[in-house]
């Protein structure tokens, strides 16, 4: 009998010291960890994101090489506590991140490398992360810009390292975000599910995404409620009105705690059964 659920939803937060606090799974960035003296002890189970998509945003290349990023992974597994796993310095193939250009502000170096080679990396890279940091879990991430090629990317993994994902316990999926809200991702993670790929984390979802696509995922994090809020001008909970805490709730732990809630509630009637990640179990 086939069980409605939803996937276990990471928040995701670029105020570390929700480790303490939130009491739910949260997705934190080395990015926002790496200058913090001294670490929060962690509440919950938690996943760390390399920062990749904003390494290539900005320099077009990794700037941090592996044995630096395991070094931090090591310290904040010890210090933090619970961190259950980490994502691999993977390279993210969107046309903007490999050819350059702007959206809005924000200005995107451009690696200018082919799809293929951006593929060849992340598993090279997984491959030096797991040969520095057998200690560590460390997923990896397959990418590519069309269903054929995700399916080619986990081949790549296979004829390249010898790594069968079918057979791991969690598979990242990256590059969907800003697809999500189409028909486009819906092919990818089923062909992925096709190849045997079946227990899939979702990078950087959004609340449409995880409705359309929510029954497909063992897992995936988002920073999405941040954005809602910010878009919203003002506070978006009566409490945070009532005590004048902020302009809006956009970093607020109270409204991302709720949207959370609610995000869930609606992805759970897409849900098939499966088996519960670590986290979820933790959790």
């Amino acid at each position: 009998m086939n069980v409605a659920r939803a996937p276990l939803l990471l928040l995701g937060t670029h105020q570390p010291g929700w480790l303490g606090k939130a009491h739910v799974p949260l997705f934190v960035s080395d990015t926002r960890l790496r200058v913090y003296k001294t670490l929060p002890r962690a509440a919950a189970p938690w996943a760390c994101d390399s920062g990749g998509f904003s390494e290539l945003q900005k320099y077009g290349r990794w700037t941090i090489g592996p044995r630096e990023y395991v070094a931090r992974l090591r310290r904040y597994r010890d210090e933090i506590g619970s961190l259950r796993w980490a994502a691999p310095q993977d390279w993210m193939r969107e046309s903007i991140v490999i050819n350059g250009g702007q959206i809005g502000p924000v200005k995107f170096a451009g690696t200018h490398l082919s799809v293929a080679e951006h593929q060849r990396r992340t598993v090279l890279n997984f491959a030096q992360l797991c040969d520095l940091a057998s200690d560590l879990n460390i997923v990896p991430a397959v990418q590519g810009d069309s269903p054929d090629a995700y399916r080619r990317c986990v081949d790549l993994y296979w004829s390249m390292i010898r790594v069968d994902l079918t057979t791991l316990p969690l598979v990242a999926v990256g590059s969907v975000c800003r697809i999500q809200g189409t028909r486009e991702a819906g092919h990818i993670l089923a062909a992925l599910h096709a190849a045997g790929v079946r227990r899939l984390h979702g990078f950087g979802f959004k609340t449409l995404g995880l409705a359309a696509y929510g029954h497909l995922l063992t897992s995936a994090d988002s920073l999405a409620w941040s954005e809602v809020a910010r878009k919203m001008r003002r506070p978006a909970l009566p409490q945070c009105v009532a005590a004048g805490r902020h302009k809006n709730c956009a970093n607020c732990l109270d409204f991302a705690l709720h949207w959370r809630t609610r995000v869930l509630s609606a992805a759970a009637a897409r849900r098939t059964d499966s088996a519960p990640s670590d986290l979820e179990d933790a959790a």
